[in-house]
């Protein structure tokens, strides 16, 4: 089945009829749902079957469920996680139950997701806050060092995998450092390259074999003073298919986002044009799709064999008792030390 080097929002809890008919004719390799998009379980699978159903085959559906403040899945139907920063402060206490906490987490999510057919989650996050960054990451990451972020996130990608559903790794090379939120405005990192390459950059060096990574909307000044990684050819050949070695497919953050320039139309095709595989749109606003769409060509070349092999990693693990994993999951995230203050437990 062909399709287009683009994955696309839709706009509510069902699917409009002049949506189905652009999904027909535009062929995006997948979607993304949002807290819009979301009502029951029941609802949630029938639009996700429904976008299916028009694009005529099992296309991948997105979503980011990473736990603590971004978590489009909830109360009362699905459990609540914690944000990364649990994972991290579990590990520095006791490194193989941080460790095994994140991949159960991880596993516990993917059985939420696929219960519903949705079969792609926007994480881990391997960026590394450091003092004086914009807290839009904040407690979503798992620490302040490369290599326990690395670990962290790579137990948390393969709990996901072992539940069947592909991670995205994001945000490549590294978001951490940012001043600003991208959603807003377009932050600029000038540190030095030999330190990014030894804590931003590095974190995610180990993560490179996952299916699946998204690009920062950040400006690393040090390598492209001009441009945002996400439409900077030297940031993507360079430093993520290059010094990390990423040979994933590589999808942009949404190019929705205020961080970027110029119209819809014209960062979609920077972004392609930049080494990105495909745009990722989210809004839903079907105006911008179809602009969108207008910018992504076949999939097709090293783009359309990343893809085939991203898909071709999605396998699940057999006789995962859920219960006893979350109760499991619950006493491992529970009461920590009595000075540590109390973690939240994960409940529905």
């Amino acid at each position: 089945m062909s399709s287009s080097a683009f994955i696309t929002g839709l706009a509510g809890l069902t699917l409009a009829d002049n949506e189905r008919a652009f999904l027909r004719d535009a062929k995006p390799w997948g979607g993304i749902i949002f807290k819009r998009n979301i009502s029951t379980p029941e609802q949630v699978s029938e639009l996700i079957q429904s976008f299916r159903d028009a694009l005529g085959w099992e296309a991948p559906v997105l979503v980011d469920q990473e736990g603590g403040r971004v978590q489009r899945l909830g109360p009362p139907h699905w459990p609540v996680y914690p944000p990364g920063a649990r994972y991290s402060d579990l590990y520095d206490r006791d490194k193989a139950v941080g460790l095994a906490a994140a991949r159960l987490a991880g596993h516990l999510i993917a059985a939420d997701l696929t219960a519903v057919g949705l079969d792609v989650d926007c994480l881990p996050i391997a960026d590394v806050p450091v003092a004086g960054g914009d807290p839009i990451i904040g407690d979503r990451a798992y620490g302040t060092e490369p290599g326990k972020v690395a670990a962290i996130a790579a137990a948390v990608a393969e709990g996901l995998m072992a539940g069947g559903v592909l991670p995205v790794l994001k945000h490549l090379p590294g978001h951490g450092r940012a001043t600003a939120d991208s959603h807003l405005a377009l932050p600029t990192v000038d540190t030095d390259r030999v330190i990014l390459e030894q804590t931003d950059f590095a974190a995610f060096k180990p993560l490179r074999n996952l299916p699946l990574g998204m690009t920062a909307h950040v400006v690393f000044s040090a390598l492209d003073p001009d441009a945002p990684a996400t439409t900077s050819v030297t940031m993507i050949r360079e430093v993520i298919r290059g010094f990390i070695g990423f040979d994933g497919l590589l999808m942009s953050d949404d190019v929705s986002m205020n961080a970027l320039s110029g119209t819809i139309a014209q960062r979609s095709a920077a972004a392609l044009a930049a080494g990105c595989d495909v745009v990722l749109h989210c809004n839903g606003k079907l105006e911008e799709m179809i602009a969108v769409a207008s910018m992504s060509p076949e999939l097709k070349g090293d783009a359309a064999r990343r893809a085939q092999a991203a898909l071709a990693a999605k396998s699940a693990r057999p006789n995962f008792d859920i219960e006893a994993a979350r109760a499991m999951f619950n006493k491992m995230i529970g009461e920590p030390n009595a000075s540590d203050g109390p973690m939240p437990r994960m409940t529905t």
